[in-house]
């Protein structure tokens, strides 16, 4: 709370996993499609080869062009948006790990001067000189991975850090080999299908060109299935949740990039191995957007895997330290932010810079995980109550930091943001207002907290609908109209 929250209008997450994907996409093939030249070069020398060394020479020139302008464009990106998103998050990774970026910022330095050496300078140096070069860059680029990987895979699983706070234990957390492995295997699988991309220009050497590509594309691929089998091993307990559809997008999405993983293998061994003079543009942009599926559902399995925290255990994700909620709690929000502070004589304003200050990382009003629709039949008293139970919704959610009156305030924006109620059938009046009241925790007889309610009736639920507080802490009260609440007894006693 200690800085002003960019607002976007819809939440500054979807900005970061945009131009985040992209980066890793072509860093990726950055570290991959380094070795990829420097061993197609050595393969050309011992072949004596000159239609191969002159696709090295054009590929090179290709790879310096997109990894050092592009990438390094998205990478200054990503520091950009995360500042600006993140800023409580991002301040805590740089004074965490701030000699592991000082590192990384040298191999970096090394591995573009490295790229543009090596791409421009193939009539200067020797043969030995300019192979030196290219694996020069290689070991630069994949150690700036290993650096990378260590921060990146610290926020889901930082491990002995928690009680240490040790920098190596930050680094080589309980994640850290098996996502190092993952992501080399996609940087061979990348320098593979970018292969493709420069082979299709060479008709007379691109039956073995695409050979040697896929070849690079099937080991990349087929490395991916056991590497993740190893990563989703290590990952928490409650990540493992979401993967077992507790949220339900969450596997959906990673099975979604098993599929694309699998196209891309079965594509390459046909198109690449078996019949390399088939391959042709429209098979490689296949490809290529089978390998942005991929490593797309890779990281947003990743980056939701570890909510409601950007620091798992350490720094919730809407930036508010887990160790600070119950000061801010007791005091007030309004005591940690002098924004809040400025609204504070305004309760509807006050309450408008509470969602943004708490909400709007992950939420929009009306947009990208709307509000509006999912506080749709919401009353102050109900929102404000929800508001002490956000982490059993989904089990995705912090905790709200602030005092009664904050969640009186924000209980009211979030009233006054409701969509209109709907009209309902009486007959559909039950599962309407299960669904608007109900749903968020609780299932008929899914996985996510199922409701046991055999042998109740609906007399005796409607009973139990006045006294949910009584009967669990966890629960907020029913304010529903005395319509509403013989209409969802009804509708219990009749879906168990």
């Amino acid at each position: 709370m200690n800085y002003p929250v960019w607002q976007l209008g819809f939440p500054g997450g979807l900005l970061i996993a945009t131009v985040a994907i992209l980066h890793v996409f072509v860093s990726h093939f950055a570290v991959g499609g380094g070795a990829y030249l420097v061993l197609t070069e050595q393969r050309a020398y011992a072949a004596n080869d000159e239609s191969l060394l002159a696709y090295v020479r054009r590929h090179s020139k290709f790879f310096a062009l997109l990894t050092v302008v592009f990438g390094a464009v998205t990478g200054v990106g990503i520091w950009f948006t995360i500042g600006l998103v993140a800023p409580e998050a991002t301040s805590s990774l740089i004074h965490t790990f701030v000699w592991g970026w000082a590192i990384e910022w040298v191999f970096f330095f090394v591995e573009i001067a490295a790229a543009l050496i090596y791409a421009y300078q193939w009539d200067r140096l020797s043969r030995r000189a300019h192979l030196a070069i290219g694996w020069i860059y290689f070991l630069a680029a994949w150690a700036s991975l290993a650096v990378i990987n260590g921060i990146i895979t610290y926020m889901l699983t930082p491990g002995r850090w928690l009680q240490t706070r040790d920098f190596w234990d930050g680094i080589f957390n309980p994640t850290y080999f098996p996502s190092l492995l993952i992501r080399t295997a996609m940087a061979i699988a990348l320098a593979g299908m970018f292969g493709l991309v420069t082979a299709l220009a060479d008709r007379d050497a691109k039956p073995r060109l695409v050979r040697w590509a896929g070849a690079w594309l099937v080991t990349g691929v087929a490395l991916l299935f056991p590497t993740g089998w190893w990563y989703e091993v290590r990952l928490p307990a409650f990540s493992h949740d979401y993967l077992a559809g507790f949220i339900p997008l969450v596997q959906e999405v990673a099975h979604g990039g098993m599929w694309a993983a699998a196209v891309a293998l079965a594509l390459s061994l046909v198109f690449a191995l078996c019949k390399p003079r088939w391959m042709n543009a429209a098979v490689v942009a296949v490809i290529l957007v089978a390998g942005l599926a991929t490593m797309a559902a890779g990281e947003y399995v990743r980056e939701v895997s570890r909510k409601p925290y950007s620091i798992n255990g350490y720094i919730y994700a809407n930036d508010v330290r887990v160790a600070e909620v119950d000061k801010i709690s007791a005091a007030g929000a309004a005591d940690f932010s002098p924004w809040l502070r400025a609204a504070a004589g305004d309760p509807l304003r006050y309450g408008q810079q509470l969602f943004a200050t708490e909400c709007a990382a992950c939420h929009s009003v009306s947009g990208y995980r709307a509000m509006r629709t999912r506080v749709r039949g919401w009353d102050e008293v109900f929102a404000r109550e929800m508001l002490l139970h956000l982490p059993l919704t989904r089990g995705a959610m912090p905790r709200f930091a602030g005092n009664e009156q904050d969640r009186v305030a924000l209980g009211r924006y979030l009233a006054s943001i409701a969509a209109p109620a709907q009209a309902v059938p009486a007959a559909e009046l039950g599962r309407h207002v299960f669904e608007t009241r109900c749903a968020l925790c609780h299932t008929i007889a899914g996985r996510r907290r199922p409701l046991q309610l055999a042998g109740v009736d609906a007399k005796d639920l409607e009973q139990l609908l006045a006294s949910l507080s009584d009967i669990s802490s966890n629960m907020p009260p029913f304010t529903g109209s005395d319509a509403e609440r013989r209409a969802l007894a009804v509708y219990l006693a009749q879906a168990k």
